[in-house]
């Protein structure tokens, strides 16, 4: 005979957007209204492992729930969208961890790309830019196929994220003290970010153990200021990121054949405050290959977007057998 279970008196939706800097949750009830948010630590596992990145997950529901008074018990779907998930295995010890802690019925775990889409498309045809620590471009057709550019971390990509900015950045102001390239304001604003005594320190300051690619990323907000105040240098670099943004895009477009088609790019990301300094290239590119594309902000951010593929058993997929992107690390391999 089969076991009754008691019916629950609410029933709420999570819906979790982790990157390489922070995790941003949000739980929403079965009327599809947000009733609590909160963020925590970095949630990539590829580069926190996965562990962490869960736990860093834990620790914001937690808050979530005891702020706005939510039982964890009542919360029966949820979605997680990370960095750093494309490789099957990954996805498999995110999912564990994350059901030893949380007794949901039904998980997906999948990329922060694909929740970013969703909530511009809303499944329909179109392409997200996410420019954020790192950067990649996801983008989907009327007939629900998918292609991607970029996502290859901060050794081999995150052209135009943050981490790329940064990089670029710190290349320039290197070239400027040895004389190899012009002067530029962002040398002194990177002595007092990285607080380093002078420029010449800076190769102590940015080697430093502690170092991580979250803090260097950082410092690609001083760029974007900089820029802003005129100077020609930080000017360019945003121009550069915004064309390799657009060229990410571009190869999206192509393999989709989205020539054609009227279709939105949603901008995500903290990059994007930099505005038409980095969009006017970005959208050039984009306009040489799909003139009818148009740049827009997603309907939902990606929390809340993931919330919504809870509730709805929305149309997103794992990424596929041969896109399995990096591998674990030694520290990872040998904890499984």
């Amino acid at each position: 005979m089969k076991k009754e279970t008691k019916a629950r008196a609410f029933q709420f939706y999570l819906g979790v957007d982790g990157g390489g800097t922070k995790c941003t949750i949000a739980i929403m009830s079965d009327k599809g209204r947000v009733v609590a948010e909160a963020t925590g630590g970095p949630a990539n596992p590829l580069r926190v492992g996965v562990e962490t990145a869960v736990s860093n997950i834990a620790y914001a529901i937690d808050k979530a729930c005891d702020d706005h008074d939510i039982s964890r018990g009542d919360i029966v779907a949820a979605t997680l969208g990370l960095a750093g998930v494309r490789r099957h295995d990954i996805r498999e010890r995110v999912r564990e961890s994350f059901l030893a802690r949380f007794r949901v019925q039904r998980i997906v775990v999948t990329t922060d790309a694909e929740i970013a889409l969703y909530g511009t498309t809303l499944g329909n045809a179109g392409l997200v830019v996410i420019a954020g620590t790192g950067s990649i471009c996801l983008g989907v057709d009327a007939s629900g196929r998918r292609a991607m550019a970029g996502g290859w971390g901060p050794i081999a990509g995150d052209e135009g994220g943050g981490r790329g900015i940064a990089g670029e950045a710190l290349h320039r102001i290197a070239k400027a003290s040895d004389g190899r390239g012009p002067a530029t304001a962002l040398s002194e604003q990177a002595a007092e970010y990285f607080r380093a005594s002078n420029v010449e320190n800076l190769i102590g300051a940015i080697y430093a153990p502690t170092m991580d690619n979250s803090r260097i990323a950082g410092f690609s907000r001083l760029v974007t200021e900089t820029a802003k105040a005129g100077d020609p240098v930080a000017i360019a670099i945003l121009r550069d990121a915004g064309a390799e943004l657009g060229n990410a895009a571009a190869a999206v477009i192509r393999k989709l054949k989205l020539h054609d088609v009227k279709f939105p790019v949603g901008c995500v990301g903290s990059v994007f405050l930099a505005g038409d300094l980095l969009t006017g290239t970005m959208t050039e590119l984009i306009h040489a290959e799909a003139p009818r594309a148009y740049l827009t902000k997603p309907k939902f951010t990606p929390a809340h977007a993931a919330c919504q593929i809870a509730r709805t058993n929305g149309n997103v997929v794992e990424p596929m057998p041969g896109d399995d992107g990096p591998s674990l690390t030694k520290k990872e391999r040998r904890t499984k």
